[in-house]
């Protein structure tokens, strides 16, 4: 093992552990934002200190140089919001009124890159409890993270993608642990990667997540680009979130990977899109991924209608089911002549009828869906039922639409599939192929899916029958008599034992 991957790996378990403060004592749900706020600006700290005792080695004693040398960095951190004052007055009361103060002076200090990012959380909270229960799960929290292995200096662990692979498995940990809502906030990374690879963000890329969770899924399409590029930064990343808290992880999980190259919008995606152009329209991108949430009730119909953006034009999504609603919005915003998409979608989006069907047989018609492929069941957080992926794209050049069914690839869990590099590769494979597989893709033409009435169920196409195996009677007979003599054998041998033991007659 690397001392990367053992570094990365001793961090993981550190930060987790670190965990143990809360639980008993808050729900998972909540205690999230607090552990996740804290490695923010544990990072923050140790990577100025680190910075700042850099420079007075190579300068000696000059404090004044080294301040206007710190103006030249990512951030500005005040020396009363740093991690280690707030650790040096631990044991005195008031640690959640301090920190709170902390995170509003970073906040300040870094108006155009951190603006409101801390709004939604407070330490200062009666949800920790009463004032002394609260000082002392902060006091435990800040000793916590001040442990020699959550010392997250770059001298000491290199590259930045230890601090951001960190965050990231704390929210996965955090969506594997917390229930359905965790769904909300965060994309399986195998599920993200595929989607990344099958859109191919290419340098010079604008990619657009409008239900951006914690920005997972923008992240993996700029390490598609970076990995291919030589750690290129020629892209732009734009995301919307409608949760506060959860926009807020985004706009921290960009900064712990050293995106800055981004834009992210708090607000409703559906109802109040805010990624517009100069004119007021809705901004076009070469990218548009997500993972909206499934069927969502109340996703705003009563403003549908009279969408300024003729976003619905193509037909109204059912009142309580909002999943065409995003899909129509991210098709609104494909650049006209080479935008490419991937949506996850529940199954019911494949084959529902009534308005839904209008909507899916128009999409058709216009050469837009360009593949459809299967999930496991299991592979998203807070729910069991599969998903699929639709792929849509502008530049097609042809009038067919490939089905893969990758339902049966995966490592099983004892709660959550896998889907593994192997699984990626072969989707990915057949995507680009863009051929047919036995029972596992089709390439199906406009009058196949014509013939059955815009229906994409992906069992219509791609046929996965196994056909059993058939039974050698004479085999089977043969094979019956074999055991019929071995029994027979057996109990001439067991009633010559029981005369040995005198139980025989």
């Amino acid at each position: 093992m690397s001392n990367d991957a053992i570094k990365q790996e001793q961090i993981n378990k550190a930060v987790w552990n670190a965990c143990d403060t809360f639980r008993g004592t808050v729900d998972p749900s909540i205690y999230k934002d607090y552990v996740l706020t804290m490695l923010f600006v544990k990072y923050l700290s140790d990577v100025w200190q680190d910075h700042y005792d850099t420079y007075a080695a190579e300068h000696g004693d000059t404090p004044e140089l080294i301040e206007e040398l710190m103006k030249n960095e990512r951030f500005v951190l005040p020396r009363e919001a740093g991690f280690y004052a707030l650790h040096d007055q631990r044991h005195e009361p008031g640690n959640g009124e301090r920190i709170d103060k902390a995170l509003h002076a970073i906040e300040e200090a870094n108006i155009a890159k951190l603006a409101d990012v801390f709004q939604d959380i407070s330490f200062n909270s009666n949800k920790l409890g009463d004032e002394k229960q609260k000082n002392d799960i902060l006091r435990h929290i800040l000793e916590d993270f001040a442990r020699p292995e959550l010392n997250l200096c770059p001298s000491r662990i290199g590259k930045l993608d230890v601090i951001g692979n960190a965050y990231e498995y704390l929210i996965k940990n955090f969506a594997a642990t917390s229930g359905k809502k965790a769904g909300e906030f965060y994309t399986p990374p195998e599920v993200s990667e595929l989607m990344a690879e099958i859109v191919d963000p290419r340098e010079g890329d604008e990619i657009c997540d409008p239900a951006c969770g914690s920005a997972s899924l923008l992240l993996k399409c700029a390490n598609q680009i970076r990995k291919g590029n030589g750690g290129s930064k020629n892209f732009a990343l734009f995301g919307q979130e409608a949760i506060g808290s959860t926009w807020a992880l985004a706009k921290m999980n960009m900064f712990l990977h050293g995106v800055d190259n981004h834009k992210l919008e708090w607000g409703d995606t559906i109802r109040n899109p805010k990624l517009l152009n100069e004119n007021g329209g809705l901004k076009h991108f070469d990218i548009v991924v997500a993972n909206p949430p499934f069927s969502l009730e109340k996703w705003g119909v009563e403003g549908a209608e009279s969408d300024p953006y003729a976003r619905f034009r193509r037909g109204l999504p059912p009142k309580t089911k909002g999943d065409y609603a995003f899909i129509l919005h991210m098709i609104e915003t494909m650049k006209p002549k080479t935008g490419r998409m991937a949506v996850v979608v529940p199954h019911g989006v494949l084959f529902r009828g009534s308005s839904e069907g209008k909507i899916r047989k128009k999409l058709i018609e216009e050469n837009l869906l360009d593949a459809v492929i299967g999930l496991p069941e299991k592979l998203f957080y807070g729910t069991g039922i599969p998903a699929a992926i639709l792929i849509f794209r502008k530049d097609k050049t042809d009038n067919m639409v490939l089905f893969i069914d990758a339902s049966r690839e995966f490592k099983a869990g004892k709660n959550q599939n896998q889907f593994s590099d192997e699984n990626i590769a072969k989707v990915v494979d057949t995507y680009r192929q863009r051929q047919g597989s036995d029972k596992y893709a089709y390439l199906a033409n406009f009058e196949e899916i014509q013939e059955n009435d815009f229906n994409l169920n992906i069992p219509r196409y791609v046929d996965t029958f196994e056909e059993e195996e058939e039974i050698d009677l004479v085999a089977v007979q043969a094979e019956r008599k074999e055991i019929e003599a071995e029994i027979a054998k057996l109990n001439e041998q067991m009633e010559s034992y029981l005369k040995e033991l005198g139980y025989g007659a």
